[in-house]
């Protein structure tokens, strides 16, 4: 007799992803101006690609920054992604991402944009990984400001 196989609903590791929000936030805040202002923007090359943090909004206790590619023609094209970085918490989420718009926690699969039901941690594993390679491999445009204790 054949066993039919049971899909397990998706439950979001919350541990996992509140981790995953504070490594996102210390190497974010390695790659931003010390003290930024709403409208500036670094910029990185690496490895002949080349990034821009776009700080979009300040606020008393979060920042909002779009994270973009510039490349002419862009080899590994990076997604246009908005990040917020909640100071009070210490942590930076993915808030969206190209034609995603907000993104949710988790998604009914199958649906209409054939979003993963990770997608979100998905983004956000993307995010730390490309914070590591502009850390790792970047050289920024601009002098960068050592922060002081």
């Amino acid at each position: 007799m054949a066993e039919l196989a049971i899909r397990k609903k998706y439950h979001v590791d919350f541990p996992e992803l509140m981790r995953l929000y504070e490594t996102n936030y210390v190497k974010l805040n390695a790659l931003l101006p010390a003290r930024g202002e709403v409208g500036h923007t670094r910029c990185y090359e690496a490895i002949s690609m080349i990034y821009q943090l776009h700080i979009l909004e300040i606020t008393k206790y979060t920042t909002l920054i779009e994270i973009c590619q510039s490349d002419q023609v862009a080899v590994f094209p990076l997604p246009t992604m908005s990040v917020r970085l909640y100071h009070d918490a210490r942590v930076a989420e993915v808030c969206s991402a190209d034609q995603l718009g907000r993104i949710q926690a988790r998604y009914d699969y199958p649906n209409v944009k054939m979003v993963q039901r990770d997608e979100k941690a998905q983004l956000n594993r993307f995010l730390g990984d490309w914070l590591t390679f502009c850390l790792r491999h970047g050289i920024s445009r601009a002098p960068l400001n050592i922060r002081q204790p």
